[in-house]
């Protein structure tokens, strides 16, 4: 019998030839049936390490990333991929954590890899991985569904990262969460753009549609253009996308707005959905299913539907069906997660594991939110982003939506900063879309629509803002611009 733990060897005799990933860097087309026997021969060589041993990952993205994954599953070891954007001391950090016995790489990778470890397998050019071959001996022994499948690094409030534990009872969940609520089929096609060192690059939706059947097309990493073709070609079906990488499609034009109307379904996640740009796209007819999680959270918690959407875009809907969701503090209150989608906790850090759980087991996620009387949430902003101004308290989610439904305002994110009289005083930082407005204008437009202690005491203009892999604005950086 089928290990139910082995993703690829279960979708493999389910869908066999049919095409699995189109790689777009080595230009190659990979059946269920060879990702699966290319798992194999890797599981089989990376076996010598040991069960339990990390494996890291360090490429752009590939079809090899996820046989290292699946290969990772079948010898009972835990994939690490690491972020190849993150200076050398981070990811130093990161190898110490965790100790991987052997970094998977890409060419253009290998110098660094060569720093980390002194055991290094480099990914061909033309695909795979040179001289691994079938090993008919072999079998395959996963791990525990509940026991450590990858870890993913995030970073906590003291920005020190932490190794979040993913599970393959956790993929399988949110397999079904992202199914349900996007209607995937086999016959649905997707793209991987987002860094696989991040939740979303793994699980958004790759992963899920692996496991459904379906296909995905692989990008390096990000490229704006090679989306578009995609569109353009009908090479799509469904689609995930960051809000910036929204705002990019958008602005492309017409042309491009009509291929993503001809998409079955669209989901956005990762930051806050502006709601100028969601309504921008649905008189494009192009409707944006907004959703909410965390690496904690696998990462599909809620996902909200077509009538949701249309109704209100910045909605995140309502728990998926493997996540169960509760405010603390009452409503609004600080959303807390429960369910198969969660994960066990951080990796050889027991302590933050404590601190992140309720005693009756909730993860706490530090966003604030709340629910309408549907039983859908909202949410409102990070329970430790707010800031007091004269004795006010003052979410910076609420100013960033004004700010951004300004037509100037392509995004806009908001801190609070010492300030002599007020205690603490609003300063905006503000991507303009085109030429900047004046700062008066803007003042006069928040005025008209929030309160007076709400308007920001000061704007800062900037064409970009420092960002996650996920494309979310890293406001704990902002202090310092």
């Amino acid at each position: 019998m089928r290990d139910p733990a082995d993703f690829a060897a279960l979708r493999a005799a389910l869908s066999g030839e049919a095409i699995a990933f189109q790689d777009h860097s080595s230009g190659r087309s990979w059946s269920f049936h060879q990702i699966n026997a290319a798992a194999e021969a890797l599981a089989a060589e990376l076996s010598r390490f040991g069960r339990g041993a990390r494996i890291a990952h360090l490429a752009f993205n590939r079809a090899e990333s996820f046989i290292a994954l699946f290969a990772a599953q079948k010898a009972g070891q835990i994939f690490v991929p690491l972020n190849w954007r993150s200076p050398a001391g981070e990811l130093e950090g990161q190898f110490r954590l965790t100790t991987p016995s052997v970094v998977l790489c890409d060419e253009a990778h290998a110098p660094r890899a060569r720093v980390l470890c002194a055991e290094i397998r480099v990914m061909s050019a033309g695909g795979g991985f040179d001289g691994l071959a079938p090993t008919p001996d072999f079998t395959a022994a996963p791990a525990a569904a509940g026991d450590p499948l990858a870890l993913l690094f995030t970073s906590g409030s003291s920005g020190t990262p932490r190794a979040v534990i993913q599970t393959a009872a956790m993929a399988q969940a949110v397999a079904v969460n992202i199914a349900q609520g996007m209607g995937l089929s086999a016959e649905d096609r997707s793209v991987c753009y987002l860094p696989l060192c991040h939740t979303g690059g793994i699980n958004l939706f790759s992963l899920p549609l692996f496991l459904w059947g379906g296909q995905s097309h692989i990008l390096p990493k990000y490229d704006a253009g090679a989306l578009s073709r995609l569109l353009h070609e009908g090479a799509l079906s469904q689609l995930f996308a960051v809000p910036t990488v929204w705002q990019d499609l958008h602005d492309q034009g017409e042309a491009t707005r009509t291929a993503l109307a001809r998409l079955r379904g669209c989901a956005s996640g990762g930051a806050p959905f502006p709601e100028n740009l969601a309504r921008a796209l649905q008189a494009a007819g192009v409707v944006v299913q907004n959703g909410y999680g965390m690496t904690e959270s696998g990462p599909t918690g809620f996902l909200a539907d077509r009538t949701t959407a249309l109704r209100d875009p910045v909605s995140v809907g309502r728990p998926q069906f493997y996540t169960r969701a509760r405010l603390a503090g009452g409503n609004p209150g600080e959303l807390q997660m429960q369910g198969a989608t969660i994960t066990p906790g951080y990796y050889r850090n027991p302590q933050a594991t404590a601190e992140s759980f309720t005693p009756d087991g909730w993860l706490k996620t530090g966003d604030l939110a709340e629910q309408d009387a549907r039983g859908c949430y909202r949410i409102i902003g990070r329970v430790k982003e707010m800031y007091i101004s004269g004795g006010e308290n003052i979410w910076p989610a609420e100013v960033e939506a004004v700010l951004q439904a300004h037509p100037a305002v392509r995004e806009a994110a908001v801190i609070g900063v010492p300030d002599p009289r007020w205690g603490e005083a609003g300063l905006a930082f503000v991507i303009p879309s085109g030429p900047e407005p004046e700062v008066s204008d803007l003042i006069r437009f928040c005025r008209e629509r929030l309160s007076p202690f709400k308007v920001p005491r000061s704007f800062r203009f900037a064409a970009d803002l420092p960002r996650s892999p996920s494309g979310k604005i890293r406001k704990s950086a902002l202090s310092a611009l």
